[in-house]
């Protein structure tokens, strides 16, 4: 079978193409760039948690050595300090334990550290094939797959049996598949700037609001960087402010001063102006040909993360085509990717749509109000530390592949949709591990709650209990379905099974082993039954003709002048 096409060789296409290797799915990456990125330290990302394992799972560990996990969050508001935020997951001694019962520290990291990790793991990654130099210019879709074309200097068409446009807010994809991308131009700009000096609040996040400075403006953020480096954001009117070399020097060294009592000794790294745009584009599919990221969608007004939301897109949809890909045709599996994915964008965009004109409307009778203050740092803190409607996990709770319910089903900490807890489980030949290392497998899991296997013989629990009728359930169900078992789970009582999709979201818990409930909701995560696995596409089997030469399989390019080459 053919190679899904990625156009677009960004975080989000990369993080694609990867995730489909580690499920089996060969891919060409269509790289519109010469295959590198211009460092800007002023350009930086931030990760949330399970965004940043997956990072790890794909090949990425060394990001927490190029980024940085703050230690916590501080919200100020005129001289005052409104919130201290202590974060677990920060910068520690090697022998101290991580803090429990704290908010999850996000991962802050530049966006070109971030992208030249993930070339170089797709670079090293078989199944992923990335092309430099590949502006695409013609897109045909047929019953059996995808035709693209790339212009000069390397005029090429190629053949795959997906395509996902991963090819930012002009997405060339978007517009060869005539879909429109309603939404509204400008909602904030930022002066933005990176530069070496010590701060008083060492690995720690300022936000603050109303600075008594002349030059702070409504809002000034601070975010640390390794080695010293900090990105500091300056939020500007939404239109009709210059921002000259000048005057943002002196926004720098009045912002330095007011934090520091006098303007420190600092290195300027990098500086620019960025201005967010919300918008989404009204399809997310087209026949075998997906968007994602910045291509289906924009935000980040009022903390919210653009491609956090863009990576969360490309592990959503990478095990649906994987198992399209190996199992044969899934339209109400792949269908549910717009579904899921854009409903919890547009909560997304709807929530910062409404914060706005409260915390950016100014003045009026609000500013009276006894706590609007601090309701106001609060719901801005949100969007930054990852909680609430602008910045909490997407739950998929009215999914198309969500089970129907049954008595069987029973109430846990995570509600039915949402991400699991990442806790401890034991795989049946004995091996332990998070439970967020064993996604991205393409495979639903299985995870019984049993109190004491941790200190049992593992030859006794296998085959005591409730463990072998529970084998026999998990190995009826359909597809290929892991087995673990955890000490406890938020809460869930003794016995407890939870299903879990390959994306981490848990489809449904049962109180006990109820196979044929089980059967159904694994059913129905999966689209419904999958069909017998087909087998490879092997060169020279295709007979049907396309454009300027035969279909290939995974990894050949077809050239313009009709002769075909495996690269």
């Amino acid at each position: 079978m053919d190679p899904v096409i990625v156009v677009g060789a960004g975080p989000v296409g990369l993080t694609l193409s990867l995730a489909l290797a580690a499920q089996g799915v060969p891919s060409v990456v269509l790289d519109e760039g010469p295959g590198a990125e211009e460092p800007r330290p002023a350009r930086t990302v931030v990760l949330r948690e399970d965004t940043a394992d997956l990072m790890g799972r794909l090949g990425c560990p060394e990001l927490d050595r190029v980024g940085l996990r703050w230690s916590g969050w501080r919200s100020m508001r005129r001289k005052q300090l409104v919130r201290n935020v202590p974060l677990s997951g920060g910068r520690r001694d090697e022998d101290e334990a991580p803090l429990t019962g704290l908010l999850p520290a996000p991962l802050h990291v530049p966006q070109h550290a971030l992208s030249g990790a993930l070339r170089a793991a797709a670079d090293k990654a078989p199944l992923v094939q990335r092309v430099p130099l590949s502006r695409i210019d013609t897109l045909e879709q047929d019953p059996d797959g995808i035709t693209v074309h790339t212009r000069e200097p390397g005029s090429t068409w190629w053949r795959g049996s997906y395509l996902v446009g991963c090819d930012g807010a002009r997405s060339t994809v978007r517009k060869l598949l005539d879909i429109r991308f309603p939404g509204r131009t400008a909602v904030e700009r930022h002066a933005v700037a990176a530069l070496r000096a010590e701060l008083p609040w060492p690995d720690e996040a300022v936000l603050h609001r109303q600075p008594p400075w002349r030059t702070g403006g409504a809002e000034v953020s601070a975010r640390p960087l390794p080695d010293g480096v900090w990105r500091l954001d300056w939020l500007l009117p939404p239109r009709g402010e210059l921002v000259t070399p000048e005057a943002l020097i002196t926004r720098i060294r009045d912002t330095l001063a007011g934090w520091c009592g006098e303007t420190p000794a600092y290195e300027l790294l990098d500086t620019g102006v960025h201005t967010l745009h919300h918008r989404l584009a009204r399809r997310w599919r087209k026949q075998r040909a997906f968007l994602a990221g910045d291509a289906a969608h924009l935000l980040g007004a009022v903390g919210t993360q653009g491609l956090d939301e863009g990576i969360r897109d490309a592990e959503n949809l990478a095990w649906k085509l994987a198992h399209a890909w190996h199992h044969g045709p899934a339209e109400h599996l792949l269908d549910s990717y717009q579904a899921e994915r854009r409903a919890a964008v547009a909560a997304r965009l709807r929530a910062a749509d409404q914060s706005l004109p409260i915390l950016r409307g100014g003045g009026g009778l609000r500013t009276l109000v006894p706590g609007a203050a601090r309701g106001h740092d609060t719901l801005l803190s949100d969007g930054h530390l990852g909680c609430g409607a602008l910045g909490a996990p997407p739950s998929y709770s009215h999914s198309p592949l969500s089970p129907p319910h049954t008595e069987a089903h029973t109430v846990v900490g995570t509600p039915p949709g949402a991400p699991v807890t990442d806790v401890t489980v034991t795989a049946p030949d004995g091996t332990t591990a998070r439970l967020r290392e064993r996604l991205g497998q393409g495979r639903p899991l299985v995870v019984l709650v049993a109190p004491g296997t941790g200190v049992w013989d593992r030859r006794h629990w296998q085959t005591a209990g409730v463990m072998p009728r529970l084998t026999d359930a998990v190995a009826a169900l359909p597809g290929s379905t892991e087995l673990l078992v955890t000490e406890s789970y938020p809460g869930a009582s003794a016995h407890t099974v939870l299903l879990v999709r390959p994306d981490g979201h848990l489809v449904a818990a049962f109180g006990g082993v109820r196979p044929a409930e089980l059967f159904t909701a694994a059913q129905a995560a999966l689209g419904g039954a999958p069909r017998e696995a087909r087998e490879p596409v092997e060169p020279g089997d295709a007979e049907d003709e396309r454009d300027a030469g035969r279909e290939q399989p995974p990894g050949a390019r077809v050239h313009a002048d009709g002769t075909a080459g495996l690269h």
